[in-house]
């Protein structure tokens, strides 16, 4: 891969020098400043960077802005970002990845350790290029007026990337983030989700109109939960996943109506102008308090399948008069 690290500590930017050497595979350009990193970015010509590394405390520009105004340059909107950095405090892991960090490795690191993530890293550029190529590609055919296509070049389960919605996260990043918080012994957490109620239904539309259809979805959710410390992700299946900070559980039945209002009122179309009728149903809110690395996952895994069985439940209610399902109307 070719990799872009950035530390104002010289002796980082030689480790990691070395450590490219030893192993092979990766081409490593430094910069001892998020100036010059930018500076580098942009007059590097030919293949991009593949992925960058950057430390959170640096002078003038820390790593957190840096990676901000990395991802507003749209050939790297979800180029991989690694932390590098001794900054354990949980308000900065959450800074980092509300910034757009991919991944968070605390200095002193282990060899053995940055390899794993950089090999991780490195099967989801690949996969992301593979990705990108194909929703394009549908969105090219759709502007030639093959509106309607089936999306079949986007799995119906895979979670696709939103970009410029407020505290939204990659899934991987937002896998990584969990993991972070269990590393680290910071909890105090909640985790719940949402699903669109037969999304399968909106996946016969283009790849394009898909992936439109599920950011907005996504700005709607961030908009109902503006005023919360919170990160969320699309995990794939038409289903949003949520990490809530500062001790706040919500009420899911208020939620789910504030959402639903919020969607009632926002007209969405498809590409033939035909409006979109889409509603969401909500999950059990779990909280993550005193819980190891794995069954912290198995809880986000468990606010997932939770949301998915509310929007089962909603389906049922519709046609079985004695199955009473609240709030059935929304």
């Amino acid at each position: 891969m070719k990799i872009l690290a950035v530390d104002d500590d010289p002796i980082i930017l030689e480790i990691l020098l070395q450590f490219a050497e030893v192993i092979g595979g990766h081409s490593i350009t430094t910069a001892l400043s998020g100036a010059e990193a930018l500076e580098l970015i942009e007059k590097s010509t030919g293949t991009p960077f593949d992925c960058f590394l950057f430390d959170i405390q640096m002078p003038l520009m820390d790593g957190i802005e840096l990676t901000r105004t990395v991802r507003r340059i749209k050939r790297h909107a979800d180029t991989p970002i690694l932390m590098l950095t001794a900054m354990s405090d949980k308000r900065y892991v959450d800074d980092a990845f509300s910034a757009g960090a991919t991944d968070y490795l605390t200095k002193p690191f282990e060899i053995s350790e940055l390899k794993a993530r950089l090999t991780l890293v490195e099967g989801l550029v690949h996969s992301r290029k593979a990705r990108t190529g194909k929703i394009f590609a549908t969105q090219s055919r759709a502007t030639a007026s093959q509106v309607g296509e089936v999306s079949g070049n986007v799995q119906l389960h895979e979670p696709v990337p939103i970009y410029d919605v407020d505290n939204v996260i990659d899934y991987i990043a937002m896998e990584n983030y969990v993991r972070q918080l269990s590393r680290s012994s910071m909890f105090g957490s909640t985790t719940f989700a949402f699903t669109i109620r037969n999304v399968e239904e909106h996946h016969t539309m283009s790849a394009f109109e898909f992936t439109s259809l599920i950011s907005d979805v996504a700005e709607i959710i961030s908009d109902t939960l503006a005023g919360h410390q919170f990160l969320m992700s699309y995990a794939g299946g038409g289903t949003f996943v949520c990490v809530t900070e500062s001790g706040w559980r919500p009420a899911m039945p208020a939620l789910m109506d504030a959402v639903n209002l919020a969607l009632s009122r926002t007209e969405l179309y498809n590409n033939s102008g035909e409006q979109l009728y889409v509603r969401v149903s909500a999950g059990e809110a779990i909280r993550l308090i005193w819980k190891s690395a794995d069954s912290v996952m198995d809880a986000v895994a468990a606010a997932y399948t939770s949301a998915e069985e509310a929007s089962a439940r909603h389906e049922r209610a519709k046609n079985d008069f004695w199955l009473v399902e609240p709030r059935a109307n929304f």
